[in-house]
Formats: structure tokens, sequence, C-alpha cells
């Protein structure tokens, strides 16, 4: 359960593939940078989608293993929201720090680019969530991760205007450049909701239609990125959550705007997309 949406997945034991998913945005951040709080909405939110998730997972028949991250990390009432999750539902998140996050991710990406004959040597694994950014430094067996609160539903809710979020975020990203220092990669790796809804919408996926099968392995270019913003700021808001998912629409713009900046600060003019991810990865490590 992340700061914008719930995702779940059924992995096969024995071939470490998806048997089934399921995925809803429930912006559990919703006011969060304001109020500190997981608002009331944001709990109705969760708790539907659990709902319509139960009946296709059976959570309390299930082994289950779940997670949430950067918005239960800063909510003062996240022991309350997870208490009553789990008296409703048997499904008891644990909330993992943002370096536990970002290796998780790393799993979960590397299993699926293996599978597709990737031999990825030398990288750097790039993760933006609603609330939070993980990267991933990695040169053979040596890897080194570190997660940065820029995320973004906070960038939504703290700014206007994606000019105003363009110039705030090159500024929040000088965060990154103690980190960075020197360090480069052959590859850029993105998993996150934004390069997978623009790699879908530019093949011409809509949200109902989207298959993860087309997506793992794509590459897209800041060019890429810039033609998908046009078109969906061309288009009424319901045109643009027919494509991208509902409550998704200002949240992906948004997300391009962000993706575009921390290519730029990286030095890359092309990425790699994978929808595995930290899901996947909680689930392949505890097979």
């Amino acid at each position: 359960m992340g700061s914008n949406t719930l995702r779940v997945v059924e992995i096969d034991c024995v071939t470490k593939e998806r048997v089934r998913e399921y995925e809803k945005a429930v912006k559990t951040a919703e006011n969060l940078y304001s109020t500190r709080l997981i608002s009331k909405g944001a709990q109705s939110r969760i708790l539907s989608a659990l709902e319509e998730a139960d009946k296709i997972f059976d959570f309390k028949n299930r082994r289950v293993f779940a997670v949430t991250t950067e918005a239960m990390r800063l909510a003062k009432n996240a022991k309350n929201v997870l208490k009553s999750i789990k008296d409703r539902f048997g499904i008891e998140f644990k909330i993992i720090d943002g370096e536990l996050e970002a290796e998780l991710t790393k799993v979960g990406v590397l299993n699926a680019l293996s599978r597709l004959g990737f031999e990825l040597k030398s990288y750097v694994l790039f993760d933006l969530g609603g609330g939070s950014l993980e990267l991933s430094f990695v040169n053979g067996s040596k890897s080194r991760t570190k997660s940065f609160p820029i995320g973004i539903l906070k960038m939504t809710q703290k700014y206007d205007s994606l000019v105003d979020i363009e110039r705030k975020i090159t500024e929040e990203l000088r965060v990154l450049d103690e980190f960075i220092d020197g360090q480069s990669a052959n590859f850029l790796v993105t998993t996150a909701g934004t390069p997978t809804t623009v790699c879908a919408f530019l093949q011409g996926m809509d949200y109902e239609s989207y298959d993860y099968r087309k997506i793992n392995g794509k590459k897209l270019s800041t060019e890429d990125f810039d033609k998908a913003m046009k078109k969906l700021l061309e288009m009424k808001k319901e045109q643009r959550e027919f494509w991208v998912g509902t409550n998704r629409g200002d949240v992906v713009c948004v997300g391009i705007v962000i993706v575009k900046s921390v290519m730029k600060k990286l030095g890359y003019s092309t990425c790699i997309v994978c929808d595995d991810g930290l899901r996947e990865g909680l689930a392949i490590t505890n097979l």
C-alpha cells in the first residue's frame, strides 16, 4: 500500500510469475502533508479497495505478506488505521523504511528483467511513488540505495501548477547531489506508475486494457514523455482518466514532470520501464 496506490499480486512459488493481480488508486496520502493524518476519505477508499481485492484473493485463507510505505511512515494515526485493516481483513501491514522499500523493489525488477533476457550489471534503478523517491546505483554485486521524501502527491498537494512543480522539483532534487556524487551506470531502469502508464498510453492501451507484459523491458525517451504530456493535457478530465485511471489524471501529469527532471538530473535521455517492483519483490523474498 503506497501513498497513492494499493497493489496486490499473487505469485506462483515455483515460476515466480504472476497468477493474478489487483490495483487501485486510493490516495493514501490525501492531505497528509498538512495534517499528518490518513484522512477519513483515504481510509474509506483503502477499505473499499481491500473489500474488492478480498473477493479475488480471499485474504483470511491465504498466505499474505503486506507492507506500506511513506504515507504510513509519516501519519500520526497509522497504527490505528492499520489495526482497523487487520481487524477487518486479517492483513497485518508492516511499515517499512525507504531503504528496504528500494531493496525489495530491486528484487522484483531484476526478476522480471532477467526473464526477458536482460543482463544489467551496471544500472541505476529509479522508483517514484506518491510519497517518496528511491534510487539504487548497482554495479555487479555492489549496490547503494537511498530513499528521498520526494513524491508525486506531495508535489500535487503543495503546488498549484505544473510550472511551479517543475521549478520546485528542480530545487528539491539538489538533495540527490551528495548521493549521486560522480556515480554512473550504463542503464536507467524505472519502475513506477508514471512511466508504466505513459508506456501503455503511447501503445494505445487504456487503463482497463493495461497489460504489464507489453510494458516490461520497453524503453521510453524524454521525447516520449513530452508527447504523452501534450496529448493528456489536451484531453478533458473524463477522457484523461479513461486512459490513465480514475483519480490518476492529475497525478500522472505531475509524475511526468518529476520523471523528466530526475532523468535530466541523472543524465539519461532514455529509460527501461518495468512494471514489476515492490510487491513482486516482497513476494519473491518471502518464498
